[in-house]
């Protein structure tokens, strides 16, 4: 387990573009700091991207059904009926079994806070299959990992949009900075600078990486000293003095951060000791100086890789989603222990869903909607939301006869729900989800 004073060490030993870009996001929110709009409770949504694309069809499988699940995944991709983490879906009068590795998100699930929203992914506006097989409007690229990847980050289905460059994440930091009472950045990732986190002026502040070098010693101090020193030595030049602000900015972030971690009290919940369980940790840690840093809001991003299963996906998959579940359960855990189990709520992205129909090699291809996880003390959970797909090759979910199922619900539904209970203001929803209103229903009900 990793203890308060080795993350404390990550976060100071440097800062990386994103977090030097992050000062945009302070001189844009310095007025709103003080809006009288400034929330009075706390909420923060954690997003966990998981990249490749990951099997919804192995991920949850109909029980009551089995059969027509066995027929066509075959021996290749078969999970066993008396293996699966059986779970009931009153919404569709049926039972689901989750994948066996899912022990602790099924525990959350029958405890009412995780649901599961069924097969959602990136559209440009409802299609059926006759409509996609007529040509009708479809996403750039489908079945392209970084086009996908893309799409599910940004909400927008066509590159030549100008919303494409920006993340859903980002641009609800944008339209909720009065929200917040402080001036820290909104947005945090502990798995790089993903596009989602990236708003017009928001930027993700990204401890751990980067520029070396600042912590307590007499050493450091000087060497800090001697950078502010240099960023200030001249201002005459338009561009170096911005570059000088926005550096000394992202240094004084990580720095805050620094601060309020030490003086936040030690979490006593035990995280697996995975890259998924280290960086929930490490978002349970920051959620903990909440106070500190006077935020009212927060978002933070968190990925795991490696659901790209072409191959030998039975073991890949278990594996995988063992580190997602455990993850996620002890951060649930994290947020029970800090009071604010009502007051985050963390969801699972991922590229595309996978063919109901084996490939090669005991894997599956691309295909493009799958099934997804809320969890949280404000999630309804215990139920399925969505349509559930048929599942039968050709059927009138099957785009292309292998089992990619056109999704029912989109990428800007699912996101609206979250970015309303956030606290978004309806007006600012086509801001935030452009392709917003191509769509019946803003809120799909997942969330009191």
């Amino acid at each position: 387990m990793r203890t308060r004073r080795e993350f404390l060490r990550d976060a100071g030993c440097g800062l990386g573009t994103a977090a030097l870009l992050s000062a945009f996001d302070r001189f844009s929110r310095l007025d709103a700091a003080v809006s009288p709009e400034a929330a009075a409770d706390y909420r923060a949504l954690v997003c966990v991207f998981l990249f490749g694309g990951n099997d919804g069809n192995n991920t949850v499988i109909p029980y009551d059904d089995y059969a027509s699940y066995a027929a066509v995944r075959g021996t290749q991709l078969n999970i066993p009926k008396a293996s699966l983490l059986t779970v009931n879906a009153p919404s569709q009068k049926a039972s689901f079994g989750l994948h066996p590795s899912l022990v602790e998100l099924q525990a959350l699930y029958n405890g009412g806070k995780l649901a599961v929203l069924t097969n959602v992914g990136t559209l440009a506006a409802p299609i059926t299959r006759a409509q996609y097989r007529a040509g009708g409007p479809t996403p750039d690229n489908l079945f392209s990992h970084a086009d996908q990847q893309n799409q599910w980050q940004s909400s927008v289905p066509f590159t030549s949009i100008p919303q494409a460059d920006t993340g859903w994440g980002g641009r609800l930091a944008d339209v909720t900075s009065s929200l917040n009472t402080g001036t820290f950045p909104m947005v945090v990732s502990v798995a790089g600078v993903p596009l989602f986190t990236t708003g017009v002026s928001a930027r993700p502040l990204v401890p751990g990486s980067g520029l070396a070098g600042f912590s307590g010693s007499a050493a450091s101090k000087a060497r800090y000293a001697a950078l502010r020193s240099i960023l200030q030595a001249d201002g005459s030049m338009t561009l170096v003095a911005a570059a000088s602000s926005i550096t000394a900015n992202g240094i004084d972030d990580v720095a805050t951060l620094n601060t309020a971690l030490a003086q936040s009290p030690s979490l006593k919940t035990v995280f697996p000791s995975t890259s998924l369980g280290s960086q929930l940790q490490k978002i349970a840690q920051v959620i903990a100086s909440r106070d500190a840093l006077q935020m009212n809001r927060q978002i933070f991003f968190a990925s795991l890789g490696g659901f790209d299963t072409h191959t030998d996906e039975l073991n890949t998959q278990q594996n995988l989603l063992v580190q997602v579940s455990q993850a996620m359960g002890a951060f649930y855990a994290a947020t029970l222990e800090l009071g604010v189990e009502t007051q985050v709520t963390s969801f699972t992205l991922s590229d595309f869903g996978r063919t109901f129909q084996p490939a090669s090699g005991g894997g599956s291809d691309h295909a493009w909607g799958s099934h997804h996880f809320i969890l949280g003390g404000s999630v309804k959970g215990g139920d399925f939301y969505g349509t559930f797909p048929t599942l039968a090759l050709n059927g009138p979910d099957d785009a292309t006869d292998e089992g990619r199922w056109i999704p029912s619900t989109s990428v800007d539904q699912y996101g609206a729900t979250l970015a309303q209970w956030y606290g978004v203001a309806p007006t600012d929803l086509p801001t935030v989800f452009p392709y917003i209103g191509q769509f019946a229903a803003n809120s799909l009900g997942f969330l009191t």
